[in-house]
């Protein structure tokens, strides 16, 4: 097979020009930023799934775990082991649901708002160290492709 014809093969380089290379560069995106998140929320006793949680918690209050599950992509028993360790550092609590017997709605305690706010002390300078190859206004762009590739406009049809 001549050069010219040969298919494109994922090879997860920098120059990979293969049908995966934007999911790659996707993976090690990801890989970086959440090794800086893991890094701003680790010395407060948290992984990243707990500041998921969290992150859901203040944004829209209390949640039943099944919503967590859809909302943090953890799957159930990760769920259960992410609130167990929330509610033991007392940072949250289960409360049950009126109406539903065996439903629990997870709620962020003041602790927890205390710890959630404090992992945002040092978060823009680990956010800053993240982009800050990029030249002036490319980590908006960035932002803004992100955000676009992210949630992409609902069909209209």
């Amino acid at each position: 097979m001549s050069s010219g014809t040969r298919k494109s093969r994922a090879t997860d380089r920098l120059d990979d020009g293969s049908p995966f290379a934007l999911s790659l560069l996707l993976r090690r995106a990801h890989s970086r930023a959440a090794s800086a998140m893991a890094a701003a929320v680790r010395p407060l006793g948290l992984g990243l799934r707990h500041f998921a949680v969290l992150i859901v918690l203040v944004d829209r209050g209390p949640t039943t775990q099944r919503d967590l599950v859809q909302a943090t992509g953890v799957d159930k028993a990760g769920i259960m082991r992410v609130v167990d360790d929330l509610e033991e550092n007392g940072l949250a609590v289960r409360r049950a649901v009126p109406g539903d017997r065996r439903a629990r709605a997870v709620e962020i305690t003041v602790r927890g708002t205390e710890v959630f706010d404090a992992a945002h002390v040092d978060a823009p300078g680990l956010a800053d160290d993240l982009v800050s190859h990029l030249r002036p206004g490319e980590a908006e762009r960035l932002m803004d492709l992100l955000t676009r590739f992210t949630y992409p406009p609902a069909d209209e049809g």
